[in-house]
């Protein structure tokens, strides 16, 4: 194809793809039945990861959960079987650790089978500016934030890649779009989540596996507790999030097979400012919003 035409064919089909989005603006999408699937969740034991395994447990799902805390996992999975959930199985599995994840997931194979929706939760953030962190708890964050990504899709993805079939679903956050003041590490461990998440679904796309779904979440800050301290300088705006909605829409992203959740809306049209902003007006955009100064306590998702 020469030059002009395959020009063309692009910008034609950018075209359709933005006509379709505006029609999907005002017509719900068609949500998939994941009644049956086997669902993993990592991080489960509290915040998000209990309330995504409720919401799931509410769609018929089978549940595994995946956390270093035995009793939140204990009480996460007495809430998805009071939920629906049609089995729930718990395993103690340090997502950091490569070989644990292997080992527990070969587990997961043997006895509950393949996982076709996966949803890396877990998270760790330190609350210290960069030059005050110490390195263990640098490298701390990226195993668990980053790394842990790889070492779950290398265990899980190849049976998807084989059904053609499944959902790969990575929590991030808006620190993985736009840097903050005093939150480097998590900050980078953040957006290299976003960038390894968006990169193998380009690669399974582009090798023709698209029964294999991507969902990458970045919302703002969360009534979790993890981030204890930090305040929004417009509420209208930019509001903390309430953990019950942020669930919801995370689960009708996966049903609606949505590629990238940005929580709130508005952090769509910060990105794209922050995307052709110059340096120092990215700076002034970031006082504006408050996006500086934030305290936290070194915890999980």
């Amino acid at each position: 194809m020469n030059f002009f035409l395959e020009t063309l064919q692009v910008l034609l089909l950018s075209i359709w793809y933005n006509v379709e989005s505006f029609i999907y603006f005002f017509v719900p999408m068609k949500k998939k039945n994941i009644a049956g699937e086997v669902v993993l969740i990592t991080g489960s034991g509290s915040g998000i990861g209990r309330l995504m395994a409720q919401e799931f447990a509410a769609l018929g799902t089978v549940l595994v959960l995946w956390d270093i805390n035995q009793e939140g996992m204990k009480e996460t999975a007495k809430l998805a079987k009071q939920s629906g959930a049609s089995r729930v199985h718990s395993y103690l599995c340090d997502c950091s650790d490569k070989n644990e994840v292997y080992r527990v997931a070969d587990q997961v194979k043997r006895e509950v089978g393949d996982v076709s929706i996966l949803v890396n939760n877990a998270g760790i953030v330190t609350g210290k500016k960069f030059m005050d962190a110490p390195d263990s708890l640098i490298e701390k964050t990226v195993e668990v934030n980053t790394m842990s990504h790889f070492w779950t899709y290398k265990a899980f993805l190849p049976a998807m890649i084989a059904n053609n079939h499944g959902h790969l679903v990575s929590i991030a956050s808006s620190a993985g779009l736009i840097g903050v003041n005093g939150l480097a590490d998590y900050c980078a461990s953040k957006f290299a989540a976003v960038g390894f998440a968006e990169s193998v679904g380009l690669e399974l796309l582009a090798t023709g596996k698209d029964g294999v779904k991507t969902t990458i979440v970045c919302p703002y800050f969360i009534n979790t507790g993890m981030f204890d301290g930090c305040q929004t300088k417009w509420p209208r705006l930019l509001p903390i999030l309430k953990p019950d909605y942020v669930a919801k829409k995370i689960i009708d992203a996966v049903l609606t097979d949505q590629v990238f959740l940005l929580m709130p809306r508005s952090m769509y049209l910060i990105t794209a400012l922050k995307n052709v902003l110059q340096w120092k007006q990215t700076s002034l955009l970031g006082s504006y919003l408050g996006l500086s100064g934030c305290r936290s306590r070194l915890t999980r998702h």
